[in-house]
């Protein structure tokens, strides 16, 4: 199992493989899930003082906020999961 890391701004970086979900932190559910968080000392700021735009949850039970916006964060994950399933198939030998 490899570990996958992300940057999520700021020179912040985040294990994938332990990420569930990634929301925007508008709507009610979710604040009030960040507030519950911060009483329960769950909550990972990652956002160097900058604004919330992403709410990454883990298998953890952790929040982590990051300052990059959810849609920024998918696509680099997205990028480096092309990147990395590009380089397993280079490096396994062909088969005849």
């Amino acid at each position: 199992m490899s570990i996958e890391l992300v940057h999520i701004g700021f020179g912040n970086i985040l294990a994938m493989s332990r990420a569930i979900a990634i929301a925007s932190p508008n709507s009610a559910p979710t604040k009030r899930i960040i507030h519950d968080g911060k009483n329960n000392g769950k909550v990972i700021d990652m956002t160097s003082g900058r604004r919330t735009k992403a709410v990454i949850f883990t298998d953890s039970g952790h929040i982590v906020l990051a300052a990059l916006a959810p849609e920024t964060i998918a696509s680099r994950l997205q990028t480096r999961g092309g990147a990395l399933a590009k380089q397993e198939q280079s490096e396994s030998p062909d088969e005849p």
